[in-house]
């Protein structure tokens, strides 16, 4: 398996992966991503290489995430030290046909070595209250959960609570 910055021919299939991990997150009662988000982002975040792809054989996408500089939450949880500098783990997602397999620490492993190459002191991310399963992963890999909650109003009937996560680089 090969970690590789992600360009824009492999959005169709990056989009495919995607509504199948939003399907089963949702049969799994975690409906937190949909028609809009992430896959809406994804153009954006090729253009600016943010989005990292782990794949298998010529093309087969793996996992993804995006590493980004800054977050609409970072002011709304209390971070170990909010002056050193830190990057972003955003749309962390896992094919779903490859579950279960330790990709998602593989997928972290891989973050932290950018985070450093960045020179970064922290990864950090957030992660919807209702997320168990990801939020078992980043414990699992060592990440800290901090104090606060961000509440990203989506819409007037939807607010999704995010936890604050880092880890030391």
């Amino acid at each position: 398996m090969e970690l590789r910055l992600a360009n824009m021919n492999d959005l169709s299939k990056l989009k495919a992966v995607y509504r199948n991990i939003i399907d089963n997150m949702i049969r799994n009662n975690i409906p937190i991503w949909g028609e809009f988000y992430p896959c809406e982002v994804f153009s954006d975040d090729i253009e600016n290489n943010h989005l990292y792809l782990l794949v298998e054989g010529h093309d087969d996408i793996v996992a993804a995430f995006a590493l980004c500089e800054s977050n609409a939450g970072e002011s709304y949880v209390k971070w170990e030290n909010v002056n050193d500098k830190a990057v972003y783990l955003d749309r962390l997602g896992v094919n779903v046909n490859y579950s279960r397999r330790g990709i998602g620490g593989i997928m972290l492993k891989h973050a932290i070595t950018l985070a450093k190459q960045k020179n970064a002191k922290y990864l950090r991310l957030f992660v919807v209250d209702i997320n168990k399963p990801a939020i078992n992963v980043y414990l699992k890999n060592g990440f800290k959960q901090v104090d606060g909650i961000y509440e990203e109003r989506i819409n007037d009937e939807l607010v999704l609570r995010e936890y604050g996560f880092e880890i030391e680089v």
